[in-house]
């Protein structure tokens, strides 16, 4: 049994993550940004026992805003006071922005995107490893997205930065990280959540999901994956991709003969 931070637990990945961890018997402390997505966050994953759950599911859910870091060590010290001890601390809080050139976003948006995806991800990773170099041990993911390995895209300049630097910041501090403790890189690919679609028109919509039937994945086909070897390939410097160049390349000469469509009913 492995216990389990995750901050942005309530919707898309994480909370697809959150659910994989549970229903492998892992123990779960996840965090968001509002109280109502929290408790309806809560309520699906602990079932209608409460927080242990009909299935003795062990999952501790609470609001936390990633860019303040007493409330991420307000984090910490709740799932360590929970189940004792932190292994594995999962940053994965995350937002986006309208599909505008730099220049046209409104200052608070900006910074909305940088406290959350970097500021956020400083936090995390600081509050956490203090935390684990105390307790002896404990691994730190990091979650890529879109401009983390320097592929640019017009219109989303200033989430693609965030990206891009936790990447590096990830680098370097797998170089700096205490005995006993290591850090790593988590990377989805595109998955279908609102993060994806975020600010695209309907017309825009319908262009991009050609590509998006190619590349993307739905939550379920990727959650239980990364949650997995979250646990299993927690190393100093690891680096696990779904969407790796091979399957890509598979998938583009695949798609002409086959009919996936990740926006399609369950």
């Amino acid at each position: 049994m492995t216990n389990i931070v995750l901050t942005g637990g309530t919707r898309g990945i994480g909370l697809g993550m959150a659910r994989a961890f549970l229903e492998r018997g892992h123990r779960v402390a996840l965090c968001g940004s509002r109280a109502d997505s929290v408790e309806s966050a809560l309520a699906e994953l602990a079932g209608p026992s409460g927080a242990a759950g009909a299935a003795g599911r062990d999952v501790l859910a609470m609001v936390a805003d990633v860019a303040d870091r007493s409330q991420v060590q307000a984090l910490w010290d709740a799932a360590a006071g929970r189940f004792g001890r932190v292994d594995v601390w999962i940053n994965n809080a995350g937002v986006s922005h309208r599909r505008e050139p730099l220049w046209r976003l409104p200052e608070d948006e900006v910074r909305t995107v940088v406290d959350v995806n970097l500021a956020g991800v400083l936090n995390g990773t600081a509050v956490a490893v203090t935390g684990m170099a105390a307790q002896g041990s404990g691994h730190v993911w990091n979650m890529e997205g879109l401009g983390s390995d320097g592929r640019t895209v017009p219109g989303l300049g200033v989430y693609g930065a965030t990206k891009r630097a936790l990447t590096y910041l990830t680098g370097a501090a797998a170089k700096e990280m205490p005995p006993g403790v290591s850090i790593g890189l988590l990377s989805p690919g595109m998955v279908v959540t609102g993060l994806l679609t975020h600010g695209y028109d309907p017309q825009e919509l319908l262009r991009a999901r050609k590509m998006f039937d190619i590349l993307a994945d739905r939550v379920e086909t990727v959650a239980p994956w990364l949650a997995e070897r979250a646990v299993s390939r927690a190393r100093n410097g690891a680096h696990v991709r779904w969407l790796t160049t091979g399957k890509i390349m598979r998938r583009f000469a695949t798609a002409p003969f086959s009919r996936r469509d990740v926006f399609g009913e369950s």
